[in-house]
């Protein structure tokens, strides 16, 4: 399939075209996948309640569907109706590392779809921290997924010349800013269990979340978001 040059558009990384980015949430509200910039990698976004879009970003990722994917919000009072409850381990972490690199697993509530979230009942939430990002969010009314725009297993992309073929040629736009800053992606803690439980150690050090809570938090076993 081949790749037209109007899937990419290049956009200012702090202060993005709005024409450009109301093109982007209206091709997400759609059920269109869209590359855009997150603050390490770019991301593969999707309208997070539309089952079909989201079944979309496993089929392009190629990626094992037992997984979660994380979605993206604008703002902290959108939790509310995304998770069954938040709890109060979860508010420090909120306050000090949002908007950041952390993203927080709670209990999925059930207006999101089954797929989204790897049939696990949880749910993988940051709080977007890149211009072009918080933008698109907020255009769009509503989360959107996060996944890096990758294959499956293999490394994130800090450019867009650094995505796969496969991935160019199954979405609807991509959103060029640059090169991103890469890095290590977000720590991704469990905040359902008490005490929560580091998934994956990234840009916030499990040092700063145990000191934040008082106590070291548990070690769990390594889950790709």
């Amino acid at each position: 399939m081949e790749v037209k040059d109007s899937t990419f558009v290049s956009v200012d990384p702090q202060s993005p075209d709005k024409e450009t980015i109301r093109r982007a949430a209206a091709l997400i509200k759609k059920g269109g996948l869209v590359v855009f910039p997150t603050s390490s990698f770019y991301g593969l976004g999707a309208d997070a309640f539309n089952t079909e879009a989201v079944d979309k970003v496993f089929q392009v990722k190629k990626r094992d569907r037992r997984k979660p994917v994380l979605i993206l919000i604008n703002h902290v009072r959108e939790l509310v109706s995304l998770v069954k409850s938040i709890p109060d381990q979860a508010k420090p972490l909120i306050e000090a590392f949002w908007p950041g690199g952390l993203t927080l697993v709670f209990k999925a509530a059930d207006v999101l779809p089954s797929n989204l979230c790897g049939h696990t009942g949880k749910i993988g939430i940051r709080l977007a921290g890149h211009p072009v990002a918080s933008h698109l969010v907020s255009t769009v009314g509503g989360p959107i997924t996060a996944t890096s725009a990758n294959i499956s297993g293999r490394g994130g992309c800090t450019a867009v010349v650094e995505l796969d073929s496969h991935i160019k040629e199954h979405v609807d736009l991509v959103l060029d800013a640059g090169c991103l800053a890469g890095g290590k992606g977000s720590t991704v803690v469990d905040v359902t269990v008490e005490p929560p439980i580091i998934l994956r150690e990234g840009v916030v050090a499990a040092e700063r979340i145990g000191a934040l809570l008082q106590a070291p938090p548990a070690a769990g076993p390594a889950m790709r978001f």
